[in-house]
């Protein structure tokens, strides 16, 4: 399964003149929040998803109070360090199985060495045994340097607007789609400007995946 960890985009097996598709892991094939909730309520605390965001949303059951935003980093590593538990994003199973005969798939994380190994685990044990690339900060240069070595058409999802932007900013040939996978997150959050399309689910993501895919083989 290690193998399958990568910490340089140079390192990450692609084939020729493949099609790539670059997909986030939160929320966009895990659900983060929801799998976040559970852990925390199990201690006493919860997630409340009053905004996009989870330093300052998360508080204690008995009094509501809000919790300090270097607990919730604590909180946060201890959660990611042994995740292997969260639940697919629906459709996203279907989706990348499918999309796999015809583009190569890359997840490109940004969970540190240590996390890597779970949320390997956690995606084999969904039936995605993908290659995992891990990143710390905005992901325009990992897709950048993903993209130079990828056929086309290569598309990036994810559910953070800044890495979209990130994305648009050092590859602007990229296509990017935005996508949020729990219901409750949705409507905290406005489509993102620099993203092509919004996809509200997987089937959407899927049709915009297959039409960009239509129109590079009608152009080859």
């Amino acid at each position: 399964m290690s193998a399958r960890f990568h910490t340089s985009p140079a390192t990450v097996p692609l084939r020729q003149k493949w099609p790539l598709l670059i997909v986030d892991a939160d929320e966009v094939l895990l659900r983060f929040a929801d799998g976040l909730d559970t852990f925390l309520r199990r201690r006493d605390l919860y997630l409340d998803l009053t905004s996009y965001r989870l330093h300052g949303n998360v508080k204690r059951l008995d009094d509501n109070t809000v919790l300090i935003d270097v607990e919730v980093t604590a909180l946060l590593d201890e959660f990611r360090t042994d995740l292997d538990w969260l639940e697919a994003v629906e459709g996203a199973q279907e989706a990348i199985r499918t999309l796999s005969a015809e583009m190569d798939v890359v997840v490109l994380s940004n969970v540190n060495a240590a996390q890597a190994e779970p949320r390997l685990r956690n995606l084999e044990a969904l039936g995605l045994p993908m290659t995992l690339l891990i990143n710390s900060g905005p992901k325009g240069a990992s897709v950048r340097a993903l993209a130079a070595r990828a056929g086309k058409p290569v598309i990036f999802v994810d559910d953070i607007p800044n890495h979209l932007a990130s994305v648009a900013e050092e590859s602007p040939d990229v296509f990017r789609l935005h996508l949020i996978g729990d219901e409750r997150l949705k409507p905290l959050l406005p489509p993102a400007p620099a993203a092509h399309f919004r996809a509200d689910t997987w089937r959407d993501a899927l049709a915009f995946v297959r039409a960009r895919l239509d129109e590079a083989k009608s152009r080859a």
